[in-house]
């Protein structure tokens, strides 16, 4: 390596004196707008330091000169929402879940109100349409677990099921199988015996006396003798064609052998009863509330 500069003849620049076989280092400046672009940013930086919010401290952070906060400015942007819907919202608290329905500009707010936070809380589980998925209930039908009146609505909103909450729904399908309540054959009877409350075709070599009194020394209990459920303890119609989990054989034996327990959570105490009162009008219009 070279220790002088010298002029390169191809570009007639000046070396910085640094060559590595036999490919030298041009000394060429960066563009003066570069530069002092550059310059500029140090310079804005030193500016944002100051002004915004920026330097944490031991038990909090530097709030800056302009005294800025997303965050704050979210809040008083919530808060001035709440004040303009304030005198509206109290209407819309004091009125019965009947009445809220009955008024066309009270339905319309709950409606609303209701979609977005449906949205921002619900979606996730029963899908942003609430066409619900495998294991989380469609609520446009007319197929209810838990009840869909506007009262059984709301009361399961409120404390959910096996949420821990004391008032939440706590019924739940047993686990034949695990629990050694049924052998694998009597479990694969069964089934095809629901199968066949539904209309839906049986193993060939079903036998639907068989499955017929499994069903009622085991089943009828929680989902009736004709297989159409109890809300009072979440056991399903099994007779109307709509499955949360799957109506295959593999996926009833799956369901019978170990039983199902889906968490609802209990809004309650998360969202604002005003809030929750509006959402249970909005989950009761979109078509399947009784």
């Amino acid at each position: 390596m070279s220790e002088h500069s010298d002029i390169d003849h191809v570009s007639g620049r000046s070396t910085t004196g640094h060559e590595w076989d036999g490919i030298k280092e041009l000394n060429t400046p960066l563009p003066r707008w570069w530069v002092l672009t550059f310059y500029a940013t140090i310079i804005w930086a030193l500016g944002y330091w100051a002004v915004y919010p920026a330097w944490p401290l031991a038990s909090g952070y530097t709030t800056g000169l302009f005294h800025y906060s997303t965050r704050a400015s979210m809040v008083d942007e919530l808060t001035s929402l709440q004040t303009q819907r304030g005198e509206r919202m109290k209407v819309l608290g004091n009125a019965s879940l009947a009445d809220i329905e009955k008024d066309p500009a009270l339905l319309a707010l709950a409606r609303a109100r209701g979609k977005t936070v449906f949205g921002d809380n619900c979606a996730p589980c029963h899908g942003s349409g609430a066409a619900g998925a495998k294991g989380y209930p469609n609520l446009n039908d007319d197929d209810w677990l838990w009840g869909g009146s506007l009262d059984q609505i709301m009361q399961t909103i409120q404390f959910g099921a096996r949420s821990e909450n004391a008032k939440a729904h706590e019924g739940q399908m047993l686990a034949f199988g695990r629990d050694g309540i049924l052998k694998k054959d009597e479990i694969v009877t069964v089934a095809n015996y629901v199968r066949s409350l539904s209309g839906l075709s049986t193993a060939p070599s079903y036998d639907i006396a068989a499955g017929k009194t499994i069903f009622a020394e085991n089943c009828v209990a929680c989902h009736g003798e004709e297989g159409k459920g109890n809300p009072e303890l979440g056991a399903p119609n099994l007779t109307d064609k709509i499955w949360l989990y799957g109506s295959d054989e593999a996926t009833l034996v799956e369901t019978i052998t170990n039983g199902r327990a889906g968490v609802m959570p209990a809004w309650v105490g998360r969202i604002d009863p005003v809030t929750i009162r509006a959402l249970t009008v909005y989950v009761h219009s979109l078509g399947g509330g009784k």
